[in-house]
């Protein structure tokens, strides 16, 4: 049975893929947890791989993938250092992943993931904004940056203001941007994100 994966932005990011005449590979950076969308690439036809920072995350994939009879090629590894050459990959993505570091470590992360995106190919990264409303919660680390708690381990949340991370991609064209502010039900209280979403061609 087909899966039908929360991460509703990559469903885009994939047909802007099946678009671009090239190698049909991608990279998940922040990749793992129980459904990994890169099983969705995968459905398609895209050789896979990803980068996890945490070795539970990368095991919990692992057991979809096997379970889905899926070669996902998700390792543990830092998004800050990718292990790959230069100009390899066809596609990268980040969802919801790259923002929980300083955005010191952001920059070095996006930087890593243009150098080994091919000429042509395209970059999907999303960030959390300051209209998020975890926003000014927790131990501040920075301008907007704060040390917060995910199931109760502390992890650091970064927020951009508008067009704040636009200068990441000035040596790339912008296929697509969206801000969007959310509102839901979590934990039985009403909540509200805010993010923004790239989609980026490499020149």
């Amino acid at each position: 049975m087909t899966e039908v994966f929360k991460q509703v932005p990559l469903y885009r990011f994939l047909y802007f893929c099946n678009e671009v005449n090239l190698d049909r590979v991608v990279l998940d950076c922040g990749a793992g947890g129980e459904a990994p969308p890169l099983s969705l690439f995968s459905e398609f036809g895209y050789s896979t791989f990803g980068i996890e920072y945490d070795i539970k995350q990368v095991k919990r994939a692992a057991e979809f993938a096997k379970a889905k009879d899926q070669e996902l090629n998700i390792m543990q590894g830092d998004m800050r250092k990718l292990p790959f050459g230069d100009q390899t990959i066809s596609f990268v993505y980040s969802y919801n992943s790259v923002f929980h570091m300083t955005k010191a470590e952001v920059e070095l992360s996006i930087a890593e993931m243009k150098r080994v995106l091919k000429p042509g190919g395209l970059l999907f990264v999303n960030f959390l904004t300051t209209r998020d409303f975890r926003c000014g919660q927790g131990v501040k680390v920075g301008v907007n940056q704060y040390e917060q708690f995910e199931d109760d381990l502390p992890v650091i949340h970064s927020y951009y203001e508008e067009g704040e991370p636009d200068p990441l991609f000035s040596d790339m064209d912008t296929l697509y941007k969206e801000d969007r502010v959310l509102e839901r039900i979590y934990q039985g209280d009403k909540i509200r994100q805010g993010f923004v979403d790239y989609i980026l061609q490499k020149n």
